[in-house]
């Protein structure tokens, strides 16, 4: 298994170097030469989530990932059980993403029981053992930098720190985060972890990310790599939950709602359709920040202004992943796809060829929830007979999935523990969420950040200072 660019300027690399390096060289993003399939019938693909993710693993990384180790275990096999097995203890839930049925044909997806209280936590628990081994043997040190608007940061601080052989840089938007948020990436006390407050939002924090990227010389003297939503691993990791839930709910296809910002999760969806399982529509469900439903409704991808919404960690504009869609919607022309980003850098837009157009409608639909229906629809799941508490970026999903009118089986995507977002849950409901007991001290810990402009010569000189793979 190769990966190539979306941007199609940079030679095809490994499973393992798609990883490490996150982004490609010429700017685009991994995807795999050819896709794999998988034998994703109902018996298979309904086991425990660690038993799951093996194959899935394996058929992404192959060959890198296959040889046994001198005791006969398989390296995918010892990094799904050290991610999700039972030897993870009170990390998990036992099921890790629980399925709970709140209303006829209507599922929520409960993605948040990992140790940072959100989705991400999926993703990461795998990213952190694999860097470590790969890490381990090429006997090097890397430099992972990190934009987060608001979850990704304290997932990438849980799976990461007091690593040895890693240095992690969380960049997060001053003031647009929540309190509990922004406590999960401040409070780790680990040495290896370096939190910073950027004056700006969260599109402000990823330029800057991008920013870095695209100066080569910077990337290979401090050994970078990123733990966005872009890279690879992480889709593979998130589609594992996809192929469970469809293959759980039997009797034909289902429809997932995802809250969405950067396109990632959403994605990691279409891969599992892709590898052989039974999704049918993927509703993107989108805050005031609705670059992805509007791309969706009229044909134009165009970046707007960031708005601070009461989700926000859906607080985007330039949704990544999108990339990645649309280069398997224009057929794979990785020129299509140069000439388009060219556009968005200069004007801020582009038209999607109406081709690209019909093929991401046969897959995809698209709401957005301002943040007065979010509210409503906290209320309604919390005062219904099912008596669901919710994060605001959860109920944006419920709301959508509302307005789309889907027939058949829908799982909506819990996407953090309400907990997280305590104001927003209690001024819809009435009730202040409690944090789960394995975090209760949270706001006992001591927080260490930085805070810095959002200019990329005063971030690179920040990492410059402290990172010890700089060479």
């Amino acid at each position: 298994m190769r990966y190539i660019s979306t941007r199609g300027q940079a030679p095809p690399v490994s499973f393992l170097d798609a990883v490490l390096n996150g982004m490609a060289p010429d700017g685009g993003l991994y995807v795999p030469e050819s896709w794999p399939v998988l034998d994703a019938n109902g018996e298979y693909f309904t086991r425990h989530f660690s038993a799951v993710a093996g194959p899935v693993l394996a058929a992404f990384s192959s060959p890198d990932l296959l040889e046994k180790d001198a005791f006969g275990e398989s390296p995918v096999r010892t990094l799904s059980d050290n991610a999700y097995g039972f030897v993870t203890g009170s990390r998990w839930h036992g099921a890790v993403a629980p399925l709970v049925q709140y209303m006829d044909r209507a599922w929520i997806l409960e993605l948040f029981h990992g140790p940072s209280l959100s989705f991400k936590d999926i993703a990461m628990q795998l990213i952190g053992p694999l860097y470590e081994r790969i890490l381990k043997q090429r006997d090097e040190r890397i430099t992972i930098l990190c934009a987060t608007s608001g979850d990704t940061g304290g997932a990438a601080v849980e799976a990461l720190k007091q690593r040895e052989r890693i240095d992690l840089f969380v960049l997060t938007p001053n003031g647009r985060v929540s309190e509990v948020q922004r406590r999960f990436m401040t409070t780790s006390g680990a040495a290896n972890v370096n939190v910073v407050e950027v004056d700006g939002d969260f599109d402000a924090c990823q330029g800057l990310v991008k920013a870095i990227f695209a100066d080569p010389e910077f990337v290979r003297r401090a050994r970078i790599s990123a733990v966005n939503s872009i890279n690879w691993v992480r889709i593979v990791a998130q589609s594992i939950y996809y192929l469970t839930t469809s293959n759980t709910l039997a009797g034909g296809p289902v429809h997932f709602v995802v809250p969405t910002g950067n396109f990632g999760d959403a994605y990691s969806g279409w891969v599992a359709k892709m590898l052989g399982a039974p999704v049918d529509r993927i509703v993107l469900a989108t805050n005031s920040n609705d670059i992805l439903a509007r791309a969706l409704m009229t044909g134009r991808y165009q970046r707007g202004a960031s708005k601070h919404t009461l989700s926000p960690a859906m607080d985007i504009q330039v949704a990544s992943n999108f990339e990645r869609i649309l280069f398997e919607a224009v057929g794979r022309d990785s020129e299509t796809i140069c000439a388009l980003y060219d556009e968005l850098a200069r004007t801020g837009g582009f038209d999607i060829p109406e081709a690209a157009l019909t093929r991401l409608r046969a897959d995809f639909d698209a709401a957005d929830i301002d943040d007065a229906e979010t509210i409503e629809a906290m209320r309604r799941a919390w005062s219904s007979g099912s008596g669901l508490l919710v994060c605001p970026h959860t109920a944006v999903g419920l709301a959508a999935k509302l307005r789309a009118r889907l027939h058949g089986p829908v799982v909506t995507l819990a996407t953090a523990h309400p907990a997280k977002f305590p104001d927003t849950v209690e001024r819809a409901t009435g009730v202040r969420p409690q944090l789960p007991a394995k975090c209760a001290d949270l706001f006992e810990r001591e927080e260490k950040f930085d805070s810095l402009p959002a200019d990329v010569e005063a971030v690179k000189q920040y990492i410059r200072e402290r990172s010890r793979a700089w060479r």
